[in-house]
């Protein structure tokens, strides 16, 4: 079989992945194996796949992969999250497509056209989970609106209601108007706006004096209730106890004093709005303030505001300044900056808001959570994110888990007509509890509560009820898979699922839901933004993947992924995966072309690249568990395309390939092909496809590699690989002068070595010979005169050859050289010469340091002498 010039993806992964899936291999049931469990975190129902899908996805099937080869039961669960805000959005904007609006359906027909529109649409990401390779047990694939999982959710309110840390109440909550919904503090982002800060007075009641107040929201003047004051404040005792006007509407309302009023900012007088600011509302519940809810829920005016009914907030707000201007109530206005909360889901500025709704009381059930990360029962990875945890656990607030949407998990309350209500799992056991105490009351007295729970309210529980950890406690899969091994996800949502992850766990399991927890960075482009499609900036990942291949993909993302570290996306990451991948296929055809020239008889010549190449993959293989151990993978990948790239295709295939039409050794060439198989088996967890195909393609196989079980890492002689790295800088150093001596490579050289360790050098002669195209090497204690001098580390080689050499162009070369060299010996003695870094260094650093001195100083003499024989 002919290979192909270069590698060619598209004809392989398709076929692998189809492949791995017919034979099985990613499914998982419990045995007598350790488990190794992921679950994924369940990608929106909405959802396409973006650069970070690509890179959170990458990463787990690394670790799910490397699991399933060290012998694991490698168990990755898929699924999607209902998305309740988002979902509901794109449903309402295909209806409106139709003609159909959404006040026009009963909530049983808008359902109806959610589940159409989910089952169409909502499985179009984990198909495209497939073309990066993700090694997923597809048959246990899950949905938080599952008819059990759906029950789970509806019993976890209920039990927590009953434990008394669900409760029902009217406070301030942020109002995403595009959705009209509530949100938790945690789905608003807060950004960095420019605003126009007004100067706006108030006459004084009785008086015709004013008082002035700052706003950056002017249109709210129409829902104050008072105007506050700190009480020291000097320039306002005077107006303690009276009453204000408000401009436009003139309603009476009383001037307080609070220390909360900071003096110095701003006019340091403070109007006060209860019903549109969470600080506001504080105030108006200590003084007993009127609220005036003076917008609906769509960010139109409300009646409450009595001018502007019906307009959007931001109209109004170009509206109003003019005419306070006109009424003589717009002092000045200046520009200011300062952060505007918007909502994580539609993108639209939050409004705070009173409103009646749902809550959790959060510092109860996170105690344990806390107290299991700060303990390290579960450890994150990177650590400094342990910091930010604590901040927030310490500071925790109740989280609102109402939502005024159709699609998700109904809230679990029954209403009578009077307003008393039960929470119950279905309505005839709420109809039994409240007849109780209502004899009269009928089941068709009692209506369900309208709104959903927080689509984190379901996936908080993802961990272990994808196992049926509550619809059926006590199963043997939850038993064997629970709890979970890894989490990969984003530090973005360490607050919305991690932290409440961990709080459910111990309190419905009674045990952490995962033992580690890897956070990626954020992908960024070459600016530093983070990829949005309203920038442009976010590439097409499928696109990239038909250009470059899966693996050079999933290589481009994961070779600048450090954990918890932003990633500064660059396509040329994914030409040099492409580029990895044709020097390993070049390599492939390299050895098979020897095939044919493979022989019984032929001399073993290359004994120490054997032994050498050997002992540098056993050290590779040791260094990359310990990498990958540590989880970091971008550091272990790259140890492996150092190994490949560098130390396989550009010194080891170099030093055992035969001369030519000569013959090579059978075992030269069955540990050649061993060597590429170890490698391919090293690689495959990062770049499955082409590592399966070199595999097989290498000789017959009788297993896959995708399931091919790890060797232990065995003992490395570092004598040998020593030697190695001796071997090629005096072969890098001996081209070098070739090159600016302008001996071309096919022109022979004598090459005479002096050195106290000949021996090292014995055993590596053939292969120097060859690399360097010496017709002869000797051992010299002499100087050899009209010969080209170069220096490694103490040892010295006169390259002698038949060509004329330009002394005066070869001493400019040796005088540069000898400045240089000079200069970092200058450098080295000055940092040895420094009693702080020689006391405080490790031993190893100074060891180092004395090193390059002992080096510098050889070579400086050499040259010296060089020059002198010059």
């Amino acid at each position: 079989m002919e290979l192909s010039k270069n590698y060619i993806p598209n004809e392989t992964e398709a076929r692998w992945y189809e492949h791995w899936l017919y034979k099985g291999y990613f499914n998982s049931t419990p045995d007598e194996r350790e488990a190794y469990t992921v679950v994924i975190p369940p990608p929106n129902v909405t959802g396409v796949l973006h650069m970070g899908h690509c890179l959170n996805n990458s990463i787990q099937d690394i670790l799910i992969r490397r699991a399933r080869m060290q012998g694991k039961n490698a168990c990755w669960v898929p699924g999607t999250d209902h998305a309740s805000i988002a979902t509901e959005a794109k449903v309402v904007a295909m209806l409106r497509e139709k003609g159909i609006t959404k006040s026009s359906l009963s909530r049983d027909e808008f359902l109806q056209y959610a589940w159409e529109w989910k089952e169409k649409y909502g499985g179009i990401i984990l198909q495209q989970l497939k073309k990066m390779g993700c090694s997923l047990d597809w048959n246990r694939t899950s949905f938080t609106m599952d008819k059990d999982y759906y029950q789970s959710v509806i019993s976890v309110f209920i039990d927590l209601y009953k434990k008394g840390h669900i409760y029902r109440g009217k406070r301030m909550i942020n109002w995403d108007v595009k959705a009209k919904t509530a949100l938790s503090d945690e789905e608003v982002i807060y950004k960095e706006v420019q605003s126009k800060l007004y100067y706006l007075q108030y006459a004084i009641e009785g008086s015709t004096e004013f008082i002035t107040i700052a706003t950056v929201r002017p249109e709210t003047i129409l829902g104050d209730t008072a105007i506050c004051v700190n009480p020291a404040d000097e320039r306002y005792k005077h107006l303690h106890g009276k009453y204000a006007l408000v401009p436009l509407i003139n309603r009476r309302i009383p001037i307080i004093a609070d220390e909360y009023v900071a003096m110095d900012f701003g006019t340091g007088a403070l109007k006060v709005t209860p019903a549109h600011d969470m600080n506001d509302y504080q105030l108006g519940t200590k003084y007993n303030l009127e609220i005036i809810d003076t917008m609906n829920d769509d960010g139109t005016m409300s009646e409450s505001a009595q001018l502007f009914v019906g307009q959007d907030r931001f109209e109004v707000r170009k509206q109003i300044v003019p005419q306070l201007e006109a009424a003589g109530h717009l002092v000045k206005t200046e520009e200011y900056t300062n952060q505007v909360g918007f909502s994580e889901r539609t993108d639209v500025v939050v409004e705070p808001r009173l409103s009646l709704q749902w809550w959790v009381s959060m510092k109860a059930i996170a105690t344990p959570a806390l107290k299991a990360v700060m303990e390290e029962q579960v450890q994150f990875h990177p650590a400094k994110f342990k910091n930010l945890y604590r901040h927030w656990m310490e500071n925790i607030k109740d989280w609102c888990i109402s939502r005024q949407l159709w699609w998700g998990h109904r809230i679990p309350a029954f209403y009578a007509p009077d307003g008393s209500y039960a929470v119950a799992a279905t309505r005839e056991e709420a109809f039994a509890e409240l007849a109780a105490s209502n004899p009269s009351l009928s089941l068709d007295d009692i209506r369900q509560d309208d709104d959903c729970l927080d689509t984190w309210f379901s996936s908080w529980l993802w961990p272990f009820e994808v196992f049926g950890g509550l619809s059926n406690p006590g199963n043997p899969e939850v038993n064997y898979y629970y709890p979970t091994s890894t989490l990969v996800t984003a530090p973005e949502i360490i607050f919305f699922w991690v932290a409440r992850m961990i709080m459910a766990g111990y309190e419905y399991m009674g045990e952490k839901p995962f033992k580690n927890v890897y956070f990626t960075g954020i992908v960024r482009d070459k600016q530093g933004r983070k990829m949005s499609k309203s920038l442009g900036n976010s590439p097409d990942l499928l696109a990239l993947i038909d250009q470059y291949g899966a693996d050079a993909v999933r290589f481009g993302i994961m070779i600048a992924s450090p954990a918890g570290n932003d990633i500064l996306f660059d396509e040329s990451a994914l030409e040099q995966g492409r580029n990895f991948n044709n020097k390993m296929w070049n390599a492939l055809k390299l050895i098979r072309s020897w095939e044919a020239r493979v022989s019984k008889e032929a001399p073993a010549s290359a004994d120490f690249a054997l032994d050498w190449f050997g002992n540098r993959l056993e050290q590779a293989k040791a260094e990359v568990n310990g990498l990958m151990d540590q989880f970091r993978l971008s550091e272990a990948l790259k140890v492996l395309y150092s190994l490949i790239w560098d130390d396989f295709c550009s010194w080891y295939l170099e030093w055992v390939k035969p001369g030519f039409e000569q013959p090579l050794s059978e075992p030269v060439y069955r540990k050649t092909i061993g060597y590429f198989e170890d490698m391919m088996q090293l690689l495959h967890p990062f770049m499955p496809f082409i590592t399966e195909e070199i595999y097989h393609l290498l000789q017959e196989q009788h297993t896959d590699l995708c399931v091919k079980t790890f060797s232990q890492a065995g003992a490395v002689d570092k004598n040998i690989l020593e030697e190695g790295e001796l071997l090629k800088q005096v072969i890098s150093a001996l081209r070098d002068a070739r090159n600016k001596n302008q001996i071309k490579p096919k022109d022979p050289i004598k090459l005479h070595i002096a050195t106290r360790n000949q021996s090292s050098y014995e055993a590596i002669q053939h292969i120097l010979s060859k690399q360097v195209n010496a017709e002869s090497i000797t051992f010299t204690g002499d100087t050899v005169a009209n010969a080209i001098v170069v220096a490694v580390e103490s040892d010295k080689f006169y390259l002698e050859t038949e060509k004329q050499l330009d002394t005066t162009a070869l001493r400019a070369e040796l005088e540069k050289e000898l400045v240089y060299q000079q200069g970092f010996l200058e450098s080295v003695s000055k940092k040895l010469g420094n009693e702080r870094f020689v006391q405080n260094a490790k031993p190893e650093v100074v060891a180092l340091e004395q090193k390059k001195k002992a080096d510098a100083e050889a070579r400086i003499r050499t040259i010296e002498e060089s020059l002198k024989s010059l």
